[in-house]
């Protein structure tokens, strides 16, 4: 999917802010992009597996311990982010909104919808998150989710 995006920046000429030219800026983005393969979006999607996916595939719930594993590895996670990439910056590359803003709020719903609330207790992520829904637009953000977030209806 990351290249997928790339391609699209490429070839649709997107405002400057998704991937910046800025090389330092774009330095940013890339570096995130590829944080997050290993980080985000490995821990996401398992606590989303755990949670939701293997026991609505299989009828049967996981072990709470697996569970708590799961929960606690992307909690280590988390903090990374906020740490390394938020920091005291209103998104990922600085002042304006770019993929690896978009690309890590995408991955960190996968949890919320399998009933994490990630955001619960940490301020600076929910600021984030804020900002990043208000730059794409919370009316297109919530159609984009719409499906996922009803995963458990299933």
């Amino acid at each position: 999917s990351i290249a997928i995006l790339l391609y699209l920046v490429h070839k649709f000429k997107t405002p400057d802010h998704w991937y910046p030219s800025d090389l330092q800026k774009r330095a940013r983005v890339d570096e995130y992009l590829s944080w997050q393969h290993a980080n985000i979006r490995a821990k996401g999607s398992k606590l989303f597996l755990t949670k939701v996916l293997l026991p609505l595939l299989t009828g049967q719930t996981l072990p709470p311990e697996k569970l708590e594993f799961a929960t606690e590895e992307l909690n280590v996670a988390l903090k990374q982010f906020e740490e390394k990439f938020l920091q005291d910056k209103p998104f990922i590359a600085g002042s304006e909104i770019s993929l690896a803003d978009l690309v890590a709020l995408v991955e960190l719903m996968q949890p919320v919808c399998a009933g994490y609330d990630l955001f619960e207790e940490r301020p600076k992520l929910t600021e984030w998150r804020r900002r990043v829904e208000e730059a794409v637009g919370k009316q297109l953000f919530q159609e984009a989710h719409e499906e996922i977030m009803n995963i458990e209806n299933l």
